[in-house]
């Protein structure tokens, strides 16, 4: 194999899960699209909450990977990166029909409140995310670009919460509308 293995499980296992769920998934399928033996998942993985703790930082590095450009271009106002930010989430929501979701926040769905140790890393994962938005609406605060009314991080807070919810609404619509209607408000609040 050329890739590292366990990044290779991870990927394979990855898409099944963000579009089955991770409940619905079986291991005989993990194995089956990453043409590897049980053997070499156990090698890697204790278990199957093992793998999938490990994949919420797996789906975290690969989101920093993508968004960490769009989000550190200095070239371009802070809120101008925020609407970016959300813009490329929903140009890959369209390409997979607005139906797969967040693989993150779908977990939290799924595992958030049944299940501990996945509570409490998703939960580290979506405040990493909150410390992004929060850090460019400090900068445009510092730039007098955000209205004083609207303190960072409970701003960051607030809009991560009504992007979640309007993922939801996205998945059940099968369509842009939620996505759509959570730009055009959020970034109306922001800028007056």
């Amino acid at each position: 194999m050329t890739v590292d293995t366990r990044e290779h499980i991870l990927a394979c296992g990855g898409q099944i899960i963000h579009h089955k769920g991770f409940n619905a998934t079986g291991l005989q399928e993990i194995l089956q699209a990453a043409g590897v033996p049980k053997g070499s998942f156990y090698f890697y993985f204790k278990s199957k909450e093992a793998f999938g703790l490990a994949l919420v930082d797996y789906y975290q590095a690969r989101l920093a990977e993508y968004l960490s450009p769009i989000l550190k271009d200095d070239s371009k106002p802070p809120l101008v990166r925020l609407a970016n930010f959300f813009l490329w989430f929903r140009d890959q929501f369209e390409r997979e029909g607005f139906i797969k979701g967040c693989p993150i926040g779908n977990l939290v769905q799924e595992l958030g409140d049944v299940n501990l140790a996945f509570r409490e890393q998703l939960n580290r994962s979506l405040d990493g995310l909150i410390r992004f938005v929060a850090r460019l609406l400090q900068e445009a605060r510092e730039r007098n670009e955000l209205p004083d009314r609207l303190e960072p991080e409970a701003t960051a807070r607030y809009i991560l919460s009504a992007w979640q919810g309007a993922l939801i609404r996205m998945k059940a619509a099968a369509g842009p509308e939620p996505l759509d209607t959570f730009q055009r408000m959020t970034f109306e609040v922001l800028l007056t």
